[in-house]
């Protein structure tokens, strides 16, 4: 067993984030030994017995409540650890949008985070949580990037300016990071800086240099069509991105660009580069969700441990029904593992 557990975030009781937390430890049993689930004990109990067949062997799954993630150490083999997040919640109603649910998963996700940033647990695995939700419940942030960003500053004792992050996702083949995530268009496009695509190029390199590669081929993508065409379609690529990959390479990263949007992606997934730099949310977003939900992981860049996510949000069309897929999750678990391994300190 790993001197530390690896916390998963409930996300919101009301979507499917809980029953999918179960769906993965019962395909993975192994998987018990490693984690420890964060959030409301009523809440993960409902969803546990989604799905189970009565007069299954599944049916005493123990749910063992801790004071501390610590605890689970000694855990009974095959029991899961649940540490309470906050004050005890009434079970939501399912696919439902409601402040107490948006409480309860910014709870979790505060309660995982803290502990993460202690150096109680080698990383962070979050559930999908709903932004709306989040939203009625008084969270200032928009989503688990910027919450997880200002977390980990105040624990620095620095503005979130400070510590700047960047939100990555990848599925089998294809790699994305963006220069900015929760903004409308036109505020995306104001983001379309030097220093801003420079600074996303930089973390992005060196989150591959930890992972072990030597010299991260990194793509840059362009903002309008064709890369611009020399100016023709806009100068962005001339004025901002072109200067930001010249001095990115200055550095000795080995980016290249601006490529044309429209091409790079496939470029990417048949091994040309190991990442692609996004200018904006959905330009690098709906590539790697056409490969499938199914295997996506989003992971948070430059944070000072390791927090990765199922790429998929609450689905409250199907939530309680007991159908939800957990491959996703058990992804985003696998590459927490792989980023944190057993007896390591905190990861960036």
């Amino acid at each position: 067993m790993a001197k530390r557990p690896v916390l998963i975030s409930m996300g919101d009781p009301a979507g499917i984030g809980p029953e999918i937390v179960w769906r993965a430890l019962r395909e993975r049993p192994a998987l018990r030994r490693e984690v420890v689930v964060v959030g409301d004990m009523a809440c993960l109990r409902r969803a546990a017995r989604l799905g189970v067949v009565p007069d299954s062997a599944e049916r005493g799954l123990v749910l063992a409540e801790l004071e501390e993630p610590a605890e689970w150490a000694g855990l009974p083999p095959g029991a899961v650890g649940v540490w309470q997040a906050g004050d005890a919640l009434v079970p939501p109603a399912w696919g439902q949008v409601s402040a107490a649910a948006g409480r309860a998963a910014a709870a979790a996700i505060r309660q995982g985070t803290q502990a993460a940033l202690d150096g109680r647990a080698r990383a962070l695995v979050t559930a999908p949580i709903h932004k709306e939700a989040l939203a009625a419940a008084g969270e200032p942030y928009p989503g688990h990037t910027e919450l997880l960003q200002a977390l980990a500053a105040r624990h620095q004792g620095v503005p979130a300016a400070a510590l700047p992050v960047r939100m990555m996702l990848s599925a089998p083949g294809l790699a994305t990071v963006l220069v900015s995530i929760h903004v409308s268009l036109r505020e995306a496009l104001a983001a379309v800086t030097t220093d801003g695509v420079l600074e996303t190029i930089r973390i992005t390199d060196a989150h591959f240099r930890r992972a072990g590669l030597a010299q991260p081929r990194v793509a840059v993508a362009g903002l309008n069509p064709h890369a611009g065409e020399g100016g023709l379609f806009g100068r962005e690529e001339i004025e901002a991105i072109a200067p930001a990959v010249r001095a990115a390479r200055a550095q000795g990263i080995a980016a290249s660009g601006p490529h044309p949007p429209d091409t790079v992606f496939m470029r990417a997934r048949q091994g040309a580069f190991d990442v692609v730099v996004a200018m904006y949310h959905d330009q690098g977003l709906i590539p790697v969700k056409l490969l499938g939900l199914e295997h996506g992981v989003n992971t948070t860049l430059g944070l000072p441990f390791v927090r990765t996510s199922p790429d998929h949000g609450t689905a409250f069309d199907i939530a309680g029904s007991g159908r939800a897929s957990a491959d996703s999750l058990l992804a985003a678990i696998d590459a927490a593992l792989a980023a944190a391994p057993e007896g390591g300190g905190l990861t960036s």
